[in-house]
C-alpha cells in the first residue's frame, strides 16, 4: 500500500491511497484457499473443489469482497499511521467506474480518504483568567416565608353552612358545554375548587362566590386563545354546575404540631429543611452562572481553527431544536430584523462554533489532568435517568445497554461537571452578594451557551435541548383547569 499526503490546508486532510492489483490477487487466492476448505459444491468432496473452478464461478463477488475489506483496513492504517488524531470518521473517494478494471485484476485500487483533524490545543495562562461567582445567603425571612407558603398550601378547611366566599374550597360536578353540546373531558365530579386561587380557567371560579350548598349554577366562560387543547382555544362555553359542599379555611398555627405534621420532628427541624433547600437551590443557581462566566472567559481567551465537520453537525442538531420549538408555539420566521431566518441561522451558527471550541478545550484539559468517569458514576446516572420513565424503567434500560452512545451522554455531563470543578480551583474566582432577582435572572440561550459538549465520537457527545419559553400552561381535565406556572425560581417545599 502507497500512501501519499495530497491535501493539508489549516485541518483539512486527504490522502491518495494505492493498493497494487497484484496485493488485491495475493489477497483473492488466499481468500479462494480458504473458501475450498469450506464450500460444499456437487460433485466435488469436501475441501476438494479446485481453486480455479471456485475463482470461475465466484470471482468477482469475491474480489468484491477482498476490495471492502482491503479498503477498509487501509484506510485505518493509514490514518494511525500519522501523528494526528481525525475529528470524525474519515470519508472516502473511489472511482467507482474504475472498479471494473479493478474487480477483474487489471488495474491497482486508488482511493483518496479525506477528513479534518482535531486541531493542536495549548492551555495555558489559565492562572489569569479571572470570574465572579454569585452568592446569597439565605435570611431568615425567606425561610419564614416559604414556611408560610407550607402553611398555606396545608391549611385545613372545614365545612360551613353560608354562602361561598374568596378562600373557600367548593365541591362540585359540573358538565362542560360549546353550543349547548357536552365536550369530551369536560365534565367531572366531587372536584374541589379553591376561590381565588387561579387554578381554572378566568371567569371559572369568580362566579361561584355567593353560590349556596345544594345550589345549581350555570357559569359563563372562555378558553383563553393560548389554551393547550387546540379544540377548545379562543371558545366560548358554559358549565353546568352543582354545589356540594363549601368549605372555609381554618386558621394555621405555625408550631412544633404543624412541623408534625408534615413528618418533622418539631418546627426547628422544619426550618432547618426549608433553609437547606433553598440553599441548595441557591447553590445550583451559583454554579450555573460562575460555569456561565468560566465558558465566556475561556471563549474569550482561546482561539483555534474548528473543525467544520463537527460545527455544522452542532449547529444542525441546535437548528432542528431551534426550528421545532417556533414550530410548537406557532411562530414564524420575519423577512427582516433579528427574528430573520438569516440573523438567527448567523447566530446559532455562532453558538454552535462556540460549543465546538469549548467542547474540544474542556476535553483537551480534562485528558491532560487525568480526569475520569467511573462506572459508578454511570450507573449512578443511568438510573437517575430509568426515573423519569415510571412504569418503563426496564424497556428504557435495554434501550440504554444496547446503544453505546447513549451511555456516552450519560457520561458527558459527568466528565464536563469534573473538568468544569478542576478548572474553577485553577482559575481566579471571586464571590459577590447578589440579589435573588440577579441570581436567577434567565437567559434565553443559557443552556446552549453554559453546556460546552464534544459533539463527535472521539469525545463526549451531549443530547442537546433548547428552550425559549419558561412558561408552561398545565391544562387538565380537557379543558376546566388553566394553572400558570412561572419559572421564577420559587422554591416549593413539599413534605
Amino acid at each position: 500500500m502507497e500512501v501519499t499526503e495530497t491535501r493539508s490546508e489549516g485541518l483539512a486532510r486527504e490522502l491518495k491511497v494505492v493498493v497494487p492489483a497484484s496485493a488485491l490477487e495475493e489477497r483473492l487466492s488466499a481468500y479462494l484457499d480458504d473458501m475450498r476448505t469450506k464450500v460444499r459444491l456437487k460433485g466435488f468432496r469436501p475441501g476438494k473443489v479446485p481453486v480455479a473452478h471456485l475463482r470461475r464461478m465466484y470471482g468477482k463477488s469475491a474480489m468484491a469482497e477482498v476490495i471492502n475489506e482491503v479498503m477498509n483496513k487501509s484506510v485505518e492504517n493509514a490514518v494511525q499511521d500519522r501523528s494526528e488524531t481525525p475529528a470524525q470518521a474519515p470519508d472516502v473517494d473511489v472511482d467507482e467506474n474504475a472498479l471494473k478494471d479493478v474487480v477483474e485484476g487489471n488495474a491497482d485500487l486508488a482511493f483518496a480518504i479525506k477528513y479534518e483533524v482535531l486541531p493542536k490545543i495549548e492551555v495555558t495562562g489559565l492562572e489569569e483568567v479571572a470570574v465572579e461567582r454569585p452568592v446569597l445567603p439565605v435570611a431568615d425571612e425567606e425561610v419564614d416565608s416559604e414556611i408560610a407558603t407550607l402553611a398555606e398550601r396545608n391549611k385545613a378547611f372545614e365545612p360551613v353552612e353560608r354562602a361561598a366566599a374568596d378562600g373557600d374550597r367548593v365541591k362540585i360536578d359540573f358538565v362542560g358545554k360549546i353550543d349547548g353540546v357536552a365536550f369530551d373531558g369536560g365534565s367531572a365530579e366531587d372536584i374541589d375548587v379553591e376561590i381565588g386561587a387561579n387554578r381554572f380557567i378566568p371567569g371559572f371560579e369568580e362566579q361561584l362566590a355567593g353560590a349556596q350548598k345544594g345550589e345549581e349554577r350555570v357559569l359563563n366562560v372562555s378558553f383563553p386563545e393560548d389554551y393547550q387543547a387546540a379544540e377548545l382555544a379562543g371558545k366560548a362555553a358554559t358549565f353546568d354546575v352543582t354545589i356540594k359542599e363549601i368549605s372555609a379555611p381554618q386558621p394555621v398555627t405555625i408550631d412544633d404540631a404543624f412541623a408534625e405534621r408534615l413528618g418533622l420532628e418539631n418546627l426547628e427541624a422544619l426550618k432547618n429543611g426549608v433553609r437547606g433547600q433553598i440553599e441548595q437551590a441557591y447553590a445550583g443557581a451559583s454554579r450555573q452562572k460562575v460555569k456561565r462566566a468560566l465558558l465566556d472567559a475561556l471563549d474569550e481567551r482561546f482561539s483555534f481553527d474548528l473543525p467544520q465537520k463537527l460545527v455544522e453537525a452542532e449547529f444542525e442538531s441546535i437548528w432542528r431544536q431551534v426550528t421545532s420549538d417556533m414550530e410548537n408555539r406557532g411562530e414564524s420566521f420575519t423577512e427582516e430584523g433579528e427574528n430573520s431566518e438569516e440573523t438567527l441561522k448567523a447566530e446559532y451558527r455562532r453558538i454552535a462554533e462556540r460549543r465546538v471550541r469549548l467542547g474540544l478545550l474542556l476535553s483537551e484539559v480534562g485528558t491532560k489532568a487525568n480526569v475520569e468517569v467511573t462506572e459508578d458514576e454511570v450507573q449512578r446516572a443511568l438510573q437517575e435517568r430509568l426515573r423519569q420513565f415510571p412504569g418503563q424503567e426496564r424497556e428504557v434500560f435495554e434501550i440504554y445497554r444496547k446503544n453505546p452512545q447513549l451511555i456516552a451522554s450519560l457520561r458527558a455531563p459527568i466528565f464536563e461537571d469534573k473538568v468544569i470543578d478542576y478548572l474553577l480551583e485553577l482559575v481566579t474566582v471571586t464571590d459577590k452578594t447578589v440579589t435573588k432577582d440577579e441570581l436567577f435572572a434567565a437567559d434565553r440561550d443559557e443552556e446552549l451557551m453554559t453546556l460546552g459538549a464534544e459533539p463527535h465520537e472521539h469525545h463526549h457527545d451531549h443530547d442537546h435541548h433548547h428552550d425559549h419559553d419558561h412558561d408552561h400552561d398545565h391544562d387538565h381535565d380537557h379543558g376546566h383547569h388553566h394553572h400558570d406556572h412561572d419559572h421564577d425560581h420559587d422554591h416549593k417545599h413539599d413534605h
